[in-house]
C-alpha cells in the first residue's frame, strides 16, 4: 500500500492509500513514502488546511471499520468545520448512545480527515478525549486543531 508522510503543526503524519481512497492517517513517520496522485493531493489539502486555507477535505475516504463505525465517522464529517458537538448530539443524530461515538471516535483511522476533533464532552466545553499524537488524551492537539479552526473562522 503506497504511503506518503508530511509534517504537519501536530508533528509528523503519515498518509496511507488502498485503490484509490485514503484509508488512514497515522501520527508519525511512516517507513515508506510514496508520491501517488492521490497522496500528493491529501498531502496538499492537509497543508491548506493547516495554513488556513481549507475547511472542507474532498478526497476519497474508505476508512476500514464495522457499519456502525461508518455511519459514526459519516455523521462526524457533518459536523461544520469551526464548530464542535457534543458525544450526545452526535448520538441522537444516528441512534445511539455518547459512550458509542467515544468508541468510534478513538477507532478513528483518518482523524483530522475525518474530524473527531469536533466531537466534545459536553455543550460547557469539556473536551472529552482524543487520540493524538501523544497518544490517547492527547487534549493538546485537539485543543489545536479546535483553535485553528475557530481562527481561521475569524481570519
Amino acid at each position: 500500500m503506497p504511503q506518503l508522510c508530511l509534517n504537519s503543526p501536530l508533528g509528523a503524519l503519515t498518509l496511507t492509500e488502498e485503490d484509490g481512497s485514503l484509508i488512514c492517517l497515522d501520527w508519525g513517520r511512516g517507513m515508506f513514502d510514496e508520491e501517488t496522485p492521490l497522496l500528493c493531493e491529501a498531502r496538499d489539502q492537509l497543508e491548506a488546511y493547516f495554513d488556513r486555507k481549507l475547511t472542507a477535505f474532498d478526497l476519497p475516504l474508505a476508512p476500514p471499520g464495522t457499519a456502525f463505525r461508518q455511519k459514526a465517522w459519516a455523521a462526524m464529517q457533518t459536523i461544520p468545520y469551526g464548530e464542535t458537538w457534543s458525544y450526545g448530539r452526535l448520538a441522537e443524530v444516528i441512534g445511539t448512545a455518547p459512550r458509542a461515538i467515544g468508541g468510534a471516535c478513538a477507532n478513528n483511522p483518518l482523524p483530522i480527515l475525518i474530524p473527531c476533533h469536533r466531537v466534545v464532552g459536553s455543550a460547557n466545553g469539556g473536551l472529552g478525549h482524543y487520540s493524538g499524537p501523544e497518544g490517547p488524551g492527547d487534549l493538546d492537539s485537539k485543543r489545536h486543531l479546535l483553535r485553528l479552526e475557530k481562527a481561521a473562522l475569524v481570519a
